[in-house]
């Protein structure tokens, strides 16, 4: 029976053969390595990663796709909201050190997914996603750029990010009205170990009226701390590249 996609879900599924094969390829899947796949759908992409890794673990909320994808031999299927997965726990189940994770996230919940698996970054290896063409431009974004913001700080601290693949809506059923991206994100081996509450609570602060100068928003927030360093407040939160956000952050920790 014909699955209807179900708008609650975000549901948008790939159905493009060259651009499926595009993906693969960027993902470079080989035999035995533990991949964690969200949001698999009618398993386009699916079936051919399976093939080449033999094995692949799936996470898919909706039940009825739950229940065609674990008719499948090869599958192991997690049926859950992604954002109740325990990755750490899952790389331990599949005896994995590190998980590879891939998936075509849905847009309506795809930046609270990244920020999910940021908790659980130390058993990633690596992250190939397919997403809303705009959030990756937010990702990946150089400082002193509209699209540099808070996504920007907190990803670039702990990934390598590259912007793989563009993906047009035609390549989707039924077709999105955004374009999408494929993006790849390699955790950095050493990054400063800042802690992730306070980084994020101050890279808000600071874009939280991105046109104004930061004396008025972060360099409040900076008084109400009691910091007596130096930082260049005469400036827009956009202005400000990912290392210095990080150096302040490690410096109010080490204050603390």
């Amino acid at each position: 029976m014909k699955h209807i996609p179900r708008k609650r879900f975000g549901q948008h599924f790939l159905s493009d053969g060259g651009i499926i094969e595009a993906i693969v390829g960027a993902i470079a899947p080989q035999p035995g390595q533990p991949m964690v796949e969200i949001g698999p759908g009618l398993a386009a992409l699916t079936q051919p990663l399976v093939e080449r890794l033999g094995r692949l673990t799936v996470i898919e909320l909706d039940r009825d796709l739950a229940l065609r994808l674990r008719l499948h031999g090869q599958l192991d299927v997690i049926e859950s909201d992604v954002l109740k997965v325990d990755f750490t726990q899952l790389a331990h189940t599949l005896q994995a050190p590190k998980i590879r994770v891939v998936g075509n996230l849905p847009y309506n919940i795809s930046t609270p997914i990244l920020f999910h698996l940021l908790e659980h970054v130390s058993v990633i290896e690596d992250q190939h996603f397919m997403l809303q063409k705009e959030v990756i431009d937010r990702m990946v974004a150089s400082p002193a750029t509209s699209d540099y913001g808070r996504l920007s700080v907190m990803l670039q601290w702990r990934y390598a990010m590259e912007n793989v693949l563009f993906v047009p809506p035609e390549s989707f059923d039924p077709p999105p009205r955004v374009d999408s991206a494929v993006v790849r994100m390699v955790p950095h081996d050493a990054p400063a170990a800042v802690r992730p509450a306070l980084l994020s609570e101050l890279v808000q602060v600071a874009f939280s009226q991105r046109r104004k100068l930061l004396r008025h928003t972060l360099g409040r927030w900076l008084e109400g701390r009691g910091f007596a360093g130096h930082f260049d407040t005469q400036r827009r939160a956009e202005e400000v590249p990912v290392h210095e956000y990080v150096a302040l952050a490690l410096t109010l920790d080490q204050k603390a």
